[in-house]
C-alpha cells in the first residue's frame, strides 16, 4: 500500500477524499454512474479487480451499483456507524480504500447492491485487459 503523501500525489482531491477519508462523491455527478461500455472496475489505489460490467446495473441512484464483485477476495465488509443506522462498508483488501456500501436492494441473483464511488474506481475497457495485466478476465466477455 502506497503511503500517504505518494496517495495524495497519485489521487485527485476528491479520489483522496473517497477512498482515504470515506467520503461519498455526488450522485449523478460521477465518472461511472452512467457508464455502459463493457469491462472492468479497478481499485484506483490498488489496482485490485472488483467489479465487472457483466454485473452493473442501472440502479436510480447516480452510483455504479453492481450485483456482486467479480474478486470476493478483494471486497472486504466493515459496519458503518456514521449515519443514524448502522450500514455495512465495503473496502478493498489490498489498498484499503473506502469503496462504497453494500445494500440488500438489489437484482437477482444476488439480490445485493454494491454502491460504488466511481472516485474509488479506474475502469479497464475489455479490449485493454490483456494490456492492462487482467487477461484472466478477458474470457468474461467472450461470446
Amino acid at each position: 500500500m502506497a503511503n500517504d503523501e505518494n496517495l495524495r500525489e497519485k489521487l485527485t482531491s476528491l479520489q483522496y477524499k473517497v477512498t482515504q477519508e470515506n467520503g461519498t462523491e455526488p450522485p449523478f455527478d460521477n465518472t461511472y454512474w452512467d457508464n455502459k461500455e463493457e469491462g472492468i472496475y479497478v481499485d484506483i489505489v490498488s489496482g485490485e479487480p472488483l467489479f465487472s460490467s457483466k454485473e452493473k446495473f442501472v440502479s436510480g441512484t447516480g452510483w455504479p451499483s453492481f450485483w456482486a464483485p467479480i474478486a470476493p477476495e478483494n471486497v472486504i465488509t466493515k459496519k458503518d456507524f456514521l449515519l443514524i443506522f448502522p450500514r455495512t462498508e465495503l473496502r478493498s483488501r489490498e489498498g484499503d480504500s473506502h469503496l462504497g456500501h453494500i445494500f440488500k436492494d438489489g437484482p437477482e441473483p444476488t439480490g445485493l447492491r454494491y454502491c460504488i464511488n466511481s472516485a474509488a474506481l479506474r475502469f479497464v475497457p475489455k479490449d485493454e485487459l490483456g494490456s492492462e495485466g487482467y487477461e484472466k478476465y478477458t474470457k468474461m466477455f467472450d461470446g
